[in-house]
């Protein structure tokens, strides 16, 4: 496999069985990836702790910590760094287990090692995607809206002055970040509501409802945000 970047990826892996741990990290190192070994859940939440890693790879069944209760330690903690779980487990509950607390990809054992190659390849390309997306500063303005994240309150095209609460300031950041992107129920509840409180769907919509009655100046034909049925939200200027 061929990385088009020459900065080399820094993978955490997290495995305890040590044939197989000393077997993909030769694989990965001859991908030219730069490995920090771990063999117990103790001692991945150490490492990231002490360093950037573009991908963890993690097993789930470790000593002292499974791999699951680490995944979501990192989720608390904010942090978006790719996990790509193995299990020996192949039931469907365990996998949306997995994902549920925050990883992004599973794989079962035994796998096939140019399959993992692949996904890893995958997961630290999208990563480094999201990475470098434009930040947006304290204000952002867009047709006749001024947006004040550091103040939480905004101008509307018609100069209303509108108080946003956190919630609403962090999506709009969110969404203004994505900009002419899907952004996915998923993140938005990872990244405005954390991990642990589930809103429904109907919440966000009623967020983006309030967007448009504050932002759009027809709000039966929205040009600036925009629910996409069945998949996330987007926001277009």
């Amino acid at each position: 496999m061929i990385h088009n970047d020459n900065s080399k990826a820094n993978i955490l892996l997290v495995e305890d069985e040590e044939n197989l741990h000393d077997t993909l990290k030769l694989n990965l190192e001859l991908e030219g990836y730069s490995i920090t070994s771990a063999y117990t859940g103790n001692q991945a939440l150490k490492a990231i702790q002490n360093e950037y890693f573009d991908l963890i790879i993690m097993d789930i069944m470790l000593p002292e910590i499974d791999g699951i209760s680490v995944t979501e330690n990192i989720r608390v903690q904010q942090l978006d760094v790719p996990v790509l779980i193995l299990s020996a487990k192949n039931t469907g509950a365990d996998r949306v287990l997995g994902l549920r607390k925050g990883a992004d990809d599973y794989m079962t054992k035994p796998f096939n090692l140019e399959e993992l190659l692949l996904r890893v390849e995958k997961l630290i390309q999208k990563n480094k995607k999201l990475q470098t997306k434009e930040t947006v500063g304290d204000t952002y303005e867009f047709e006749n809206n001024k947006i004040d994240f550091k103040a939480q309150e905004a101008t509307t095209w018609d100069g209303k002055k509108v108080d946003l609460s956190k919630k609403e300031s962090m999506l709009l950041k969110l969404l203004i970040e994505n900009k002419n992107e899907v952004v996915t129920r998923e993140k938005i509840l990872q990244v405005v509501w954390g991990y642990n409180v589930y809103p429904t769907t109907r919440t966000i919509d009623n967020f983006i409802l309030s967007f448009r009655k504050y932002f759009e100046s027809d709000t039966r034909n929205p040009r600036h945000f925009h629910s996409v049925r069945g998949m996330g939200y987007k926001y277009t200027d």
